[in-house]
């Protein structure tokens, strides 16, 4: 029962819950960028010692850990957003009646094995440093407009498109932009294929929109309920739904599986102010229950100062990792906009050096920005020991690059787009050249670089140019927010590039 995992409380758990706590297993669900599922896949074992399995519904991953290894489990470079699973189904049989399937969705809840991961919830909790409240007001703080708020992954445009019907019902839900990863639309709730819908708070119960009126005594904050009293949880269904054979959407199974939920263990609905959010993902037949770990997500972690096309920390990590550095290697990052390739490399990668470079001002000022936040955390941390950080940013002409030929390791970048800045017809003059100059700075036959691209016709055309000096080892297909992009893993041939012509 509810209880005794409540009893516990915030004030961290009591020795018998701590000695349970030891053997308790949790089946954690993660979401990470559509494509890289076998790259998280690789640092979960790596990382945690678990095999992990790929979910058919692309973009995210389960494997099983004791409860004790969710602080390992949040330091985890590749994943989005956590969550552990209650149950799962992998072959759930709908009822082709629209009121048939959504009575069997609320009849599930009192069936499901809510103990354990309620238990994983109380510890993750109790893990959490006690964030002041959520920062709601980054939204409204015009200072913060460039801190763009978080575009949720779970409901954000940013998962495989498929051809199916998707639709998402997470209120708030942010939708990404178009080219770029880091945007909100507060208004909106955004269907998963980034069609617009009107917001339908039908999400939560009406029953509960009523009784939060009467506020019940206890404040969100306190935390401590009084003696033998059980503080009222706050909780939200968000659910995410794909595919084209359900009679109901996803708004509908939110609203009555909540309805059942509330009914279940008392809580009450809250929509902005929860304490627990209850996941709800159906993709086709499978579906799993699960409860979310992560407030926001975690690829938010380095950046301060976000431009209008800044990079998911999660897909740079992806990236970096396809290119395994090594001690000493010279990673460069001709493009970098607000450094996000970079930052990440320089946090994860310590002992390689990395160095970031672009054409614009602008972009090299935020990145310059983003670079002084992390240097300030590292001095804060023991300001005795805090090491520089192994990072460099110049402004540069990305076609001459000052930098001695052969001399780099690695070239990690998010090309150009054409879709929010830059054009498409320039990308048909600066790919070839961008891939000449990044093949001469690179080291022959050990050299390798790895590119994300958005404009894959005109990134093939360019790459068949420099075949003497490129070739293509691996693709990877990704989403970035709602757009189909390709990360290529290129090595270097041992061929020598046709040096420049000095141009001091």
């Amino acid at each position: 029962g509810m209880a005794e995992t409540e009893a516990a409380g915030d004030a961290g758990l009591g020795p018998a819950a701590a000695q349970e706590g030891a053997e308790l297993a949790a089946v954690i669900g993660a979401t990470v960028p559509t494509g890289f599922e076998q790259t998280a896949a690789e640092e979960v074992q790596e990382k945690l010692g678990s095999a992990s399995r790929i979910s058919r519904d692309r973009g995210k991953i389960y494997f099983e850990v004791p409860a004790r290894s969710l602080p390992e489990v949040h330091r985890l470079r590749s994943v989005d957003n956590l969550f552990v699973v209650v149950q799962e189904f992998k072959d759930y049989q709908f009822k082709e009646n629209k009121e048939d399937a959504l009575k069997d969705l609320e009849d599930l809840v009192k069936k499901l094995p809510w103990t354990n991961p309620l238990k994983v919830w109380e510890l993750n909790n109790s893990l959490k440093k006690k964030k002041t409240k959520r920062k709601k007001h980054n939204l409204q703080n015009p200072a913060s407009r460039e801190k763009l708020s978080d575009g949720g992954e779970e409901g954000g445009a940013d998962q495989n498109n498929t051809n199916d019907q998707e639709d998402c019902a997470q209120n708030p839900v942010a939708v990404e932009p178009t080219s770029g990863q880091d945007a909100e639309n507060p208004q909106g709730v955004t269907s998963r294929n980034g069609v617009e819908e009107e917001e339908d708070n039908d999400q939560s119960d009406v029953k509960a929109e009523a009784q939060a009126s009467s506020e019940s005594g206890t404040k969100a904050g306190d935390g401590q309920a009084g003696e033998g009293e059980v503080k009222v949880l706050r909780f939200r269904v968000t659910c995410n739904r794909a595919g084209d054979k359900h009679s109901f959407t996803s708004n509908e199974a939110a609203r009555d599986f909540g309805g059942a939920v509330q009914e279940h263990f008392q809580w009450k609905a809250d929509m902005t102010n929860f304490d627990v959010e209850v996941l709800l993902n159906i993709h086709n037949n499978e579906v799993v229950v699960g409860i979310a770990l992560t407030e926001e997500s975690l690829h938010r972690r380095n950046i301060t100062h976000f431009g209008p096309t800044t990079l998911r920390s999660t897909l740079a990590y992806g990236m970096l990792r396809l290119c395994d550095p090594q001690p000493t290697d010279i990673i460069v990052d001709p493009m970098c906009g607000t450094g996000a390739i970079p930052i990440e490399g320089a946090a994860e990668w310590p002992h390689c050096y990395h160095i970031a470079g672009d054409n614009s001002p602008q972009a090299v000022k935020r990145a310059a920005n983003n670079i002084c936040s992390l240097l300030r955390k590292n001095e804060s941390k023991d300001s005795s020991t805090a090491l520089g950080v192994p990072l460099d940013i110049i402004q540069w002409d990305i076609c001459n690059l000052p930098l001695r030929t052969g001399s780099v390791d690695i070239v990690v970048t998010d090309m150009p787009f054409g879709k929010r800045i830059g054009s498409k017809k320039k990308n048909w003059d600066l790919y070839p050249a961008c891939l000449m100059e990044m093949g001469r700075i690179c080291t022959p036959g050990t050299g390798r670089a790895v590119l994300l691209t958005q404009d894959k016709k005109c990134f093939a055309k360019a790459l068949s140019r420099v075949g003497h000096i490129w070739r293509r080892a691996q693709t990877v297909w990704v989403n970035v927010g709602g757009l189909h992009a390709a990360v290529y893993l290129l090595r270097r041939t041992w061929e020598r590039a046709e040096e420049r012509r000095s141009f001091w």
